[in-house]
C-alpha cells in the first residue's frame, strides 16, 4: 500500500537521537491511521548511525533508508529524501528533535484544509546562544528584504508539502540549494504554523557558523542579484568621488596647501579603487563559481545503498 505521508529526516552523526526520533514519529503518525513511511537519508555518518538505520529498516518496513557514499550536505540529503519519497504529503524534519514531531498534526490539519505548503514558524528557540539567535534573526530578515521571493520569517526546512509541490521541486536540480527559498518560489497555497523550537535532544549542532554562512551565500546568490548591483553602485560612487575630487585637489594645490602635494593622495585613491575592484571581482566570482558547478553536470548525490538493498539484506 502506497503511503499517504512521507517523513524525511537527514541524518549526519545522530546515533543518540535516532531511537527517540523513530519512537516519537511512530507515535505521531500512527495516530493519523493512515499509511506512512520514514525516509532516513544517511549523509555519510561516521558514528554508527548507518548501522542503526539498517537495523530500523530490518525491523520496520516503513523505514526506508537512503545511504550516501559520502557526505554531501544537509540540503542535498533533504533533496534525496524528496526524490525517494512516495507520500501524497511530505514532511521534512531534522533528526535532532529541535523540531517537535507533534507539530506534524497541525501541519496535516492545514493540508487537509487545502494548503499545499505548511511551514513551521519558530516563536521561541530554546538551548541556543544569543549569538546564534541574533545572527539567525538578522539572516532571515536580510533574506526577506533582498531576495526576489518573500521567504517567511523565522522558518527553517521543517514543513509539509503536497505531492504536487514536491514534484515541482524534484525538477529543480540546481546544486547550491536553499530549499526553504525554493519552496516559497514555486508558489501554491501556503500557510504557517507556529511552534516553540526545543533544545537539541542529544549531540552537537551540525550547523556551525561556517555552514550557516555558506547557506546564507547560497540563499543570496540563488534568489537575489543585489550583490552584483552593489558592485555596480560602488563603481559609480568611486567614479563620482574621483570626479568631485579632481577640481578640489587642483584648487588646493594652486592655493599652496601642502597636504595635497606628493603621492599620498594618489596612493589613497589607488588603494580605494583597488579595493572596490577586488570586492567586485569577488562577488562576480561567487556567481561564476556557481555557473561552473552547474555546467559540469555531476549528480547531486551518490547513493551506496537504497531502500531495496537494505530490504533484500533482511529478507
Amino acid at each position: 500500500m502506497e503511503p499517504v505521508f512521507s517523513i524525511i529526516a537527514p541524518i549526519f552523526n545522530e546515533k543518540d537521537n535516532l531511537d527517540e526520533l523513530y519512537k516519537r514519529i511512530s507515535s505521531v503518525m500512527d495516530e493519523t491511521q493512515e499509511p506512512w513511511e520514514l525516509v532516513l537519508v544517511d549523509d555519510g555518518s561516521r558514528d554508527g548511525s548507518t548501522d542503526i538505520i539498517r537495523e530500523m529498516a530490518g525491523r520496520d518496513e516503513r523505514v526506508r533508508p537512503v545511504i550516501f557514499a559520502r557526505n554531501f550536505g544537509h540540503q542535498i540529503a533533504v533533496t534525496a529524501g524528496l526524490d525517494y519519497s512516495r507520500g501524497k504529503a511530505v514532511v521534512i524534519i531534522d533528526a535532532d528533535l529541535q523540531d517537535p514531531p507533534e507539530v506534524i498534526h497541525d501541519m496535516i490539519q492545514k493540508w487537509r484544509e487545502g494548503y499545499q505548503v505548511v511551514y513551521a514558524v519558530r516563536t521561541e528557540r530554546e538551548g541556543e546562544s544569543w549569538f546564534k539567535m541574533i545572527t539567525a534573526s538578522v539572516f532571515y530578515r536580510l533574506i526577506y528584504r533582498i531576495t526576489d521571493v518573500k521567504i517567511p520569517l523565522d522558518t527553517g526546512d521543517f514543513r509539509l508539502m503536497d505531492r504536487s509541490v514536491v514534484d515541482v521541486l524534484n525538477r529543480m536540480r540546481e546544486r547550491h540549494r536553499f530549499l526553504r527559498g525554493m519552496s516559497a518560489w514555486v508558489g501554491f497555497r501556503q500557510v504557517g504554523v507556529e511552534y516553540r523550537r526545543a533544545a537539541r535532544h542529544a549531540g552537537e549542532t551540525k550547523y556551525p557558523f561556517r555552514k550557516m554562512l555558506r547557506l546564507a551565500l547560497n540563499a543570496i546568490t540563488g534568489f537575489s542579484y543585489l550583490p552584483l548591483q552593489i558592485a555596480t553602485y560602488m563603481g559609480f560612487i568611486s567614479a563620482g568621488i574621483s570626479i568631485l575630487a579632481i577640481p578640489v585637489v587642483a584648487i588646493m594645490r594652486l592655493a599652496g596647501n601642502e597636504a595635497f602635494f606628493g603621492q599620498a593622495t594618489t596612493l589613497i585613491a589607488v588603494l580605494f579603487l583597488g579595493g572596490v575592484q577586488l570586492i567586485s571581482l569577488g562577488i562576480l566570482g561567487e556567481y561564476i563559481g556557481r555557473i561552473y558547478d552547474e555546467v559540469k553536470g555531476r549528480p547531486l548525490y551518490i547513493v551506496s545503498e537504497g531502500p531495496s538493498d537494505i530490504n533484500n539484506q533482511h529478507s
